[in-house]
């Protein structure tokens, strides 16, 4: 990959993605003014079975009406072994959203299925919240590259269900599958978000997991409440002083004496051209962040 190729790679904004009922249409035009990088409006868990057929033609309608900015809009839909997964999937890509998050994928074969039924424009996105799909991240990862799967999205509260683990605030349990997930993302280059924060007027709680998954690698996190925007935007954003730090770089290497260098020493630092890369593509991070927030 080139330094201006690997500068693009990722650097779409997706610090917080919130999860919205596809069966609440206030919830819909409110998603409108909220300063999310994603919405994601849901068919399968936040929507009862008698409600999911109309769900989803208020989902597949918002799509086709627009007026959601900037914002990518996603439409998560019900598994395929389920009566409606199908349906969405069809609907979905007649509405042409800007991509579909399919649930539970456990082997390659699953994205697969979900791609013949979605058909080959629109991106998918694909749930991680199995514990097949964690002993199975690599291959699930390679089929993702070959499917057209542009992010994974954690679901923390099926690996929780599925471990039967206790969960404390530092998510112990999970941190084995949450650094494989990443690891298996950026092995395939795939954005990855990490799952949601269930206590909502826990903001110091919620804060202090933003910070954990950015630490850990996560590109953003996925949410279910508009109060937690804010947080999530601020904790997956790039710091300024990476920033600065990472146009330092970029001017060094771009200077006429260094011109074809691999390895550099920068204000008493050496970096390499791998730094330049993910220098490039931290600029280009920021860059976006404040085209939505200016535009």
């Amino acid at each position: 990959m080139t330094d201006s190729a690997a500068s693009k790679a990722g650097a779409r904004p997706r610090r917080s993605a919130l999860y919205l009922p596809g069966s609440n249409a206030r919830a819909i035009e409110k998603a409108r003014t909220l300063p999310c990088d994603v919405v994601i409006l849901d068919l399968e868990d936040s929507v009862a079975p008698e409600a999911k057929t109309a769900a989803r033609a208020l989902a597949c309608e918002a799509v086709r009406l627009g007026g959601f900015g900037p914002r990518e809009l996603v439409i998560r839909a019900n598994g395929l072994d389920t009566p409606w997964g199908r349906e969405d999937l069809a609907a979905a890509a007649e509405a042409a959203s800007d991509a579909v998050l399919v649930p539970k994928m456990t082997a390659p074969g699953d994205l697969a299925a979900c791609r013949a039924a979605l058909g080959p424009k629109v991106p998918l996105w694909a749930m991680i919240e199995t514990a097949r799909a964690v002993f199975a991240l690599d291959a699930l990862g390679a089929a993702s590259a070959d499917q057209g799967v542009a992010c994974w999205v954690i679901g923390t509260n099926d690996l929780v269900k599925e471990m039967r683990c206790r969960l404390g605030p530092d998510r112990g349990p999970l941190k084995p599958a949450l650094s494989l997930a990443v690891l298996a993302a950026r092995a395939h280059g795939l954005a990855i978000l990490d799952g949601v924060y269930n206590d909502i007027p826990d903001l110091d709680g919620l804060a202090a997991e933003c910070a954990q998954g950015a630490d850990l690698g996560f590109d953003g996190k996925s949410l279910i409440h508009p109060t937690h925007l804010e947080i999530a935007n601020r904790a997956f954003a790039p710091e300024p002083q990476a920033v600065t730090w990472a146009r330092t770089v970029v001017a060094a290497f771009d200077s006429a004496e260094n011109s074809g260098k691999g390895v550099l020493k920068v204000e008493g630092r050496m970096v390499e051209r791998l730094h330049l890369a993910e220098a490039r593509r931290l600029i280009a991070v920021a860059q976006a962040i404040e085209g939505l927030e200016t535009g």
